[in-house]
C-alpha cells in the first residue's frame, strides 16, 4: 500500500479539510485529492463523505485511518531505527508536552539528565492545556505529555506523585491567614485563576463544583507568575501549583483543601500505545518518573507536600 496515499488520508481525516491537509503536507489541493481518490479506488470503498461542509470519515474511513495510523507511525520509527544503527548511536527527536504548572520544575531537570544520556536525541518541549496536549498525542504531534491522570483509559500511562494545589495572597489578606484556605470559603471571591483547559484550573473547578461554590474569577493566565503579581497587588486569591516558584513576589501562601483535605492534582505521563516510541524515548517514562521522586526526597519541587507560610 502507498505511504504517501496514507499520509495523505490521514492528513485530510485530522484536518477535515482537503486545503487544510494540503497545507501540512506542504503540496497542492489538487495532488491531496488525487492520492485520496486513488486508494478509494484501490480499496473499492468511499473513505470519505464530501457532502457536508467538511470531510468526514465513512465507517470504512474510519478503519483505515486507525491502522494507517499505526502502519505510517511504524515506517516513521523503522526509518529513525535504522539511521540511528547506521550512525552507531541512538538518534532523533523526543517531542513532549506538559502545562505550565506541571512542568515547572520537573521537567527541566529530568530532560537534562535524558540529553545528558542521549547527547544524540533532540529534545522539543510543548507548552499547552491539557485538552490540547490530548489531541496532540492522538495526531501523533508528541510522544509523550505530562498532564492530568483522570481517564484518558484508551491511552497508555505512568503515574506520577499528586500535585497540591496553593493559594497566593496579599500578605494582609483575610485568606490563608492559618496556612490553610477552605474552597467553600471562596464564593464570590475574586479569582485569579489559569484558562480553562490547563490542569490546575480543571482540578480547581472540580473542587469548587464539590463546595458548591460559583467563583467569581477576574483575571485568567498561563503565566503563574502574573497571577502572583495581581495576588501581591491585593486583586484576589491566586490558584497554582506547588511546582510554583515565587520570583521575588510578597505574597501568603496557604494549601488550598476541601473538605479539610488537600486538593491535589493526579498526574501521569501519558501517551498513545497504538503507535510505536522511538528506541531512546521508551525508557523516558520510568526515567522521569525517577527524578520526580528523588525532588520530592531532595525537598526542591514541593510536589504534594504543605508550603503554607509567609
Amino acid at each position: 500500500m502507498d505511504t504517501r496515499q496514507l499520509a495523505a488520508f490521514c492528513a485530510v481525516v485530522e484536518r477535515r479539510s482537503f486545503s487544510q491537509a494540503a497545507d501540512r503536507l506542504g503540496v497542492t489541493q489538487p495532488a491531496v485529492s488525487l492520492q485520496v481518490r486513488a486508494l478509494e479506488k484501490r480499496l473499492g470503498t468511499q473513505l470519505l463523505d464530501r457532502s457536508g461542509r467538511r470531510v468526514e470519515p465513512t465507517e470504512a474511513g474510519w478503519r483505515l485511518y486507525r491502522g494507517a495510523q499505526r502502519m505510517l507511525a511504524l515506517e516513521d520509527q523503522l526509518v529513525a531505527d535504522v539511521a540511528a544503527s547506521g550512525q552507531g548511536a541512538l538518534a532523533g527527536d523526543l517531542v513532549l508536552g506538559a502545562s505550565t504548572g506541571p512542568a515547572a520544575v520537573a521537567i527541566p531537570v529530568a530532560l537534562a539528565e535524558f540529553q545528558r544520556q542521549n547527547p544524540d536525541v533532540r529534545v522539543r518541549l510543548f507548552e499547552a492545556g491539557a485538552a490540547k496536549l490530548l489531541t496532540m498525542i492522538e495526531h501523533g504531534e508528541l510522544h509523550f505529555a505530562v498532564t492530568l491522570a483522570l481517564g484518558h483509559d484508551h491511552l497508555a500511562k505512568q503515574l506520577l506523585p499528586a500535585v497540591q494545589l496553593l493559594t497566593l495572597t496579599a500578605p494582609r489578606s483575610p485568606y490563608g491567614g492559618h496556612g490553610r484556605v477552605e474552597v467553600g470559603s471562596l464564593r464570590d471571591v475574586p479569582l485569579l485563576v489559569m484558562p480553562p483547559g490547563y490542569a490546575t484550573r480543571e482540578t480547581f473547578d472540580a473542587a469548587c463544583r464539590i463546595a458548591g461554590v460559583r467563583g467569581s474569577v477576574v483575571f485568567e493566565s498561563a503565566a503563574l507568575n502574573a497571577l502572583a503579581a495581581f495576588a501581591e497587588a491585593g486583586h484576589g486569591v491566586a490558584v497554582v501549583p506547588a511546582t510554583f516558584r515565587r520570583k521575588g513576589e510578597r505574597v501568603r501562601i496557604g494549601r488550598l483543601e476541601l473538605r479539610r483535605k488537600p486538593v491535589t492534582m493526579p498526574l501521569a505521563i501519558l501517551w498513545d500505545s497504538d503507535k510505536p516510541l522511538p528506541r531512546f524515548a521508551e525508557k523516558f517514562p520510568a526515567m522521569f518518573l525517577a527524578h520526580v521522586r528523588a525532588l520530592m526526597r531532595d525537598d526542591h519541587n514541593g510536589l504534594d507536600k504543605s508550603q503554607a507560610r509567609e
